[in-house]
């Protein structure tokens, strides 16, 4: 007879507590931790932080008997054709389940930043590009691609979205964020997880909590801030994530708060994120975040008392690989310095969320290991959503002399060292930056078009030339990158072959920006943080050399952060932003430059005008603002939620259904918008919140809603916002408890954050008691275009 954890018909949480009731100690801990297979055998550099320092072999023969509860990365770690990958998963699998006496299989975790980490697989734009497409539609329908090419090789787990607010750009993993407001950041990345549990991926959301808010933007900082920063700037997108997204994990942050390591903070893990919020997934730890208690924060002596540490706190699962919750914690456990109930607590959300993915089922089995079929994880359907998405997180900054679009027969200088680089176009996170930078004798695995070569194609009736210019920013490019014969010439012959190319040019198209890469590996990038806001290398000094010929210089930057570009302000004829826009990204880019493609993106984040103005958001109280208190002027040149388009809108007949709305109720919010240019466009309608008055300091203003609005030549749409009285709440009291209070309120109605892009301004006051709200607040100002 089948025990009641094999019957499907009962609660997921009633077959775990039964089978967690007949599993021996070693059982229980063989589901709590994972292994890395290939970690320490990879040639080249850590794709985790001191990965071959901390991660030790294992002998799974002497695992595997008792369990397990992860694989880390079979994709992610080697490059692996995707056919045979899929048949070398499944006979370990097998292997796994023949091994331990209830045949339990392990859930297998891989990145997905920028689509599924893997060789072969799409390579869609980093999240900064979400969060500059303003598209939380578009972002969701990625990612369910996404999520159905990891499902189709048996994996189960997703370590994305990153919800991290930006708060200072030099902080090296600004390229993972999706931007520096929290509305923003909430509503891409909620679509996200929504987009990746709907193809049956846990998705994971992290870093909770405060990772980007570290001191000096350094990574793995410690953060000090105060709780009501944390309760407005930082929580929101993981409320938002788990409540309307329903994601099903959380990855704790490295970083200590206000001196306590998150992966050793029951307050935060525990009595916030279940207690509070009601969150009933696993907890996961960052790649050796638990040994980091031991050996970065200095908190545990032992890996023993650092799973102690971690496991009260709330720390459900140790990746990437087993050091502390296997032998270290069951000595702990046996010696009575461990309470067994909370190896109990963990596993029981663990095989709780095998169930619910069917991997506890009797029917379950690992895919066949027959002869590998062909697996396509870069099918055209899956290149075309990245194309759409590249296209519209390309934002135009300026195009003060009318440049673009270019002439379709003009003489074109194309330079800069990532003109002709296919790895200008992507992120850290990317499997060719993040594993195949190490495997330079295997080709890249998908087609990336460079910039160079897209405009060719877009523009066949141009004359085209090319220069450098100067060196690849960061440390030197690997053999077989940028054009041949290249190294060879010194820095002065590269200016001088630029300043020509440009001098016998109608127009100079100068391609700037990054390279990415991990632990200092890249000038964009996990561990790659920057002193300041200047263009990296010589990248400055080349754009003076190409303004000095006289030939209109328009600036494409392909990067993984927002620069300082003040120095050439009204100098250049155009700038053109995009955030390392993926495999898609030179056509579209190119699109953009030629005209096929109308500009529609927006600034996730803030453009600074000086290198040392940081570090700087738009959700600033007023003296965070220019002021005669201080001698710096912290104004950036182009603000949060800019962009241009290639026709121009009017927004017309501002109105609300009542001027007068209760502490707990809403109104409607409209006006019209019209397209009255000779192109078709899309205007992205923002709404910002202004408290005239309240008990503490408050930004000047702050995102509410927003929409794109799609528009022929001539057309009109109404735009109606539903805004409630929650969406004005903020954290009054020092342990960040939210308040709605009564008064008057501005709704304004803007192009972005700036005061002198506010359309219209629709005045409300709220009436009513004051009332204390919470997590079920409501959350999303919803938009409609009619």
């Amino acid at each position: 007879m089948p025990h009641p954890w094999q019957d499907t018909s009962l609660p997921a949480e009633d077959r775990a507590d039964d089978l967690l009731s007949l599993m021996t100690l070693e059982e229980k801990l063989a589901q709590l931790y994972s292994v890395w297979p290939g970690s320490q055998a990879q040639e080249g550099e850590d794709v985790a932080p001191l990965q071959h320092e901390v991660a030790e072999d294992v002998d799974l023969d002497d695992l595997l008997p008792h369990g397990l509860g992860q694989l880390t990365r079979p994709f992610g770690t080697a490059p692996v054709d995707p056919a045979e990958g899929a048949a070398a998963l499944a006979r370990t699998q097998a292997r796994i389940t023949a091994a331990n006496r209830f045949g339990i299989p392990a859930l297998v975790h891989e990145e997905c930043l920028t689509g599924f980490t893997a060789w072969h697989a799409t390579v869609f734009p980093t999240p900064l590009a979400w969060g500059a497409s303003f598209d939380p539609a578009l972002v969701e329908r990625a990612a369910g691609l996404i999520g159905g090419s990891m499902r189709s090789v048996g994996v189960h787990q997703g370590l994305s979205p990153v919800l991290d607010v930006v708060r200072d750009a030099r902080w090296g993993r600004t390229e993972e964020a999706i931007g520096e407001d929290p509305y923003l950041v909430a509503t891409v990345g909620t679509a996200y997880v929504r987009g990746l549990e709907s193809a049956g991926i846990v998705a994971t959301l992290k870093h909770f909590a405060g990772y980007s808010a570290s001191r000096g933007a350094r990574n793995h900082a410690p953060v000090s801030i105060g709780p009501r920063e944390l309760a407005e700037v930082i929580l929101p997108p993981f409320e938002m994530a788990l409540r309307d997204g329903g994601a099903r994990s959380v990855m704790h942050s490295y970083n200590d708060l206000d001196g306590v390591p998150s992966a050793a903070n029951p307050w935060l893990l525990t009595e916030l994120l279940r207690e509070r919020w009601g969150f009933t997934g696993t907890v996961v730890a960052d790649y050796f975040g638990v040994s980091f208690l031991e050996l970065a924060h200095h908190v545990a002596d032992s890996p023993g008392r650092a799973a102690a540490l971690a496991l009260a706190a709330g720390v459900d699962v140790e990746l990437p690989a087993v050091r502390c919750y296997g032998t270290p914690l069951r000595n702990a456990v046996r010696a009575g310095e461990v309470p067994e109930g909370l190896v109990d607590r963990a596993v029981r959300r663990v095989l709780t969320q095998k169930c619910e993915l069917g991997l506890l089922d009797p029917d379950w089995s690992p895919e066949t290991a027959d002869a590998p079929q062909a697996v396509d994880l870069d099918p055209p359907a899956m290149r075309a959503v990245a194309r759409q998405l590249a296209e519209e997180s390309v934002v135009l900054l300026a195009n003060d002399r009318d440049v673009l679009p270019l002439a379709p027969a003009a003489r074109i200088a194309v330079v800069g060292p990532l003109a002709d680089d296919p790895a200008a176009m992507l992120g850290c996170y990317t499997f060719p930056r993040h594993v195949g930078i190490e495997h330079p004798e295997l080709p890249m695995g998908v087609e990336v078009p460079t910039l160079l070569a897209a405009l060719r194609a877009e523009l066949p009736d141009a004359r085209i030339s090319h220069a450098e210019g100067c060196a690849a920013p960061g440390p030197a490019a690997p053999a077989g990158s940028g054009s041949a014969g290249a190294a060879a010439l010194t820095a002065e012959s590269r200016l001088a072959q630029a300043a020509r190319t440009a001098a016998d040019a109608e127009v100079c198209v100068a391609v700037l920006g990054d390279r990415s890469g991990l632990f200092g590996r890249g000038t964009s990038g996990e561990g790659c943080d920057a002193a300041d806001l200047e263009l990296p290398g010589e990248q400055g000094a080349l754009l003076d050399t190409l303004l000095a010929t006289g030939t209109p210089v328009v600036l494409v930057l392909l990067t993984g952060r927002p620069y300082a570009l003040g120095r050439w302000s009204g100098l250049l004829a155009a700038t053109v932003q995009a955030f390392f826009p993926g495999e898609e990204g030179g056509p579209a880019v190119a699109g953009v430059l030629g005209g096929r493609v109308g500009p529609s993106g927006r600034l996730p984040v803030s453009v600074p005008a000086a290198p040392g103005g940081q570090p700087w958001t738009y959700l600033q109280p007023p003296l965070g603002h220019r002021n005669d208190a201080s001698t710096v002027d912290p104004t950036p040149l182009f603000p949060f939620g800019h962009g241009l388009t290639y026709t121009s809108f009017t927004w017309d007949r501002p109105g609300a259904d009542a001027a007068e709305v209760p502490t707990d109720g809403e109104t409607t919010v409209r006006l019209t918008v019209r397209n009255t240019g000779e192109r078709a466009g899309t205007e992205v309608v923002q709404l910002y919140l202004h408290d005239p008055v309240a008990r503490t300091a408050r930004p000047v203003v702050r995102l509410i809603g927003y929409t794109r609005v799609p528009l022929g030549p001539g057309e009109s749409a109404e735009v109606h916002f539903t805004f409630h009285a929650d969406l004005a709440s903020y954290p009054a009291d020092q342990d960040g408890t939210r308040i709605v209070e009564p008064g008057a309120l501005e709704l304004r109605f803007a192009s972005s954050s700036a005061e002198a892009d506010v359309r219209h301004t629709v005045p409300l006051t709220l009436t009513g008691p004051e009332r204390r709200v919470d997590h079920r607040r409501r959350l999303v100002c919803e938009a409609r275009v009619k």
